[in-house]
């Protein structure tokens, strides 16, 4: 696994200038028997991701009371193996129906590691969605960019797998959803 140095973000964080020191980003992507609107409309509801991602995040609870489109967010907690800091939070920063999805966040010790998660639906074969989820990293300290050699990629890609897997299965109906448990809004 490399980690690049010098390597430009993808996004522009600071307004107006790029941050150096990215962790290369992981993507992984499904293939969903859906329509695309219908697959979008899902996503850019922040509060049905609990239903295919619980499996390694916990203690979900929304930014505000709205949970769709853009400033929707949440906080939660990884459920990631020897994280001492397990602590993130994500908000929807830009939303392109029916095409994509761009979450900022950050985790880590004291809030310092950015996070940018890009979902990008494209239609495919027979009225198919393909789904890509980009999820990358700006580790601030060399302690976070040893966190990320050490496993955390590696961890974080498989977790990001299988909660596509399971939001295949949600979206196409195979797999129950929690019905009526509606995440809790934070301060609320």
């Amino acid at each position: 696994m490399a980690i690049t140095a010098k390597r430009p973000w993808t996004r522009d964080w600071a307004g107006g200038h790029y941050s150096y020191g990215a962790v290369d980003p992981v993507t992984v992507s499904v293939i969903i028997d859906a329509p695309r609107e219908d697959v979008f409309d899902y996503l850019q509801d922040i509060a049905n991701r609990p239903a295919f991602s619980d499996h390694y995040v916990a203690d979900w609870r929304l930014t505000r009371e709205g949970s769709v489109g853009t400033g929707a967010g949440a906080r939660f907690r990884l459920k990631m193996p020897l994280n001492r800091f397990a602590w993130a939070d994500t908000a929807l920063v830009e939303v392109e129906r029916p095409h994509s999805i761009v979450e900022a966040g950050r985790s880590g010790k004291a809030n310092r590691v950015r996070t940018l998660a890009t979902w990008k639906l494209a239609p495919s074969a027979s009225g198919t969605t393909r789904v890509s989820l980009t999820y990358e990293t700006q580790p601030v300290m060399p302690s976070d960019h040893l966190r990320d050699a050490l496993g955390a990629r590696r961890w974080t890609q498989r977790q990001l797998a299988r909660a596509l897997r399971r939001l295949r299965s949600v979206v196409e109906g195979e797999e129950q959803t929690h019905s009526g448990a509606n995440p809790d809004v934070a301060g609320g």
